[in-house]
């Protein structure tokens, strides 16, 4: 599967577009719309850079999350690689919200989304909404 423009969007609107690095508040340094591999302190990247790093970068989460999900709605998928896009495709791959969807229990799989709401062990807003908004789009 592919990702859709949901996906993107829904992306896009939590992680939100920085042009210059910062440390994300699990302590990564991170710039552009969530990206943090080989970011160092004083990096910079234009939006459309940083929008088209996320397209490669969401397709290559994609593809992973693909290979753990053999079965699902172009939703289910989007939430999905949203999802593994914040946390990990580590942490979703071991997760109770992927043994459930896995076992076609979708709205267990649904309500799974919303235990994932800390960084740094703290419960963060930001990712309680957007936890709510994966777990909406999922179910759609």
């Amino acid at each position: 599967m592919q990702i859709s423009d949901n996906c993107l969007d829904l992306v896009r609107q939590y992680e939100g577009f920085e042009a210059k690095a910062y440390k994300c508040p699990a302590g990564i340094w991170t710039i552009g719309y969530g990206h943090t591999l080989n970011v160092r302190p004083n990096d910079v990247i234009t939006e459309a850079q940083a929008s088209q790093l996320l397209k490669e970068e969401l397709q290559s989460y994609a593809a992973k999350v693909a290979k753990i999900v053999p079965v699902a709605t172009q939703n289910q998928f989007d939430a999905l690689v949203s999802f593994a896009y914040n946390l990990g495709v580590n942490a979703l791959s071991t997760s109770t919200l992927i043994k459930k969807h896995l076992a076609f229990d979708y709205k267990g799989a649904q309500a799974e989304f919303a235990r994932w709401n800390k960084a740094g062990g703290k419960v963060l807003q930001g990712l309680v909404k957007r936890r709510a908004a994966e777990a909406e789009l999922y179910g759609r």
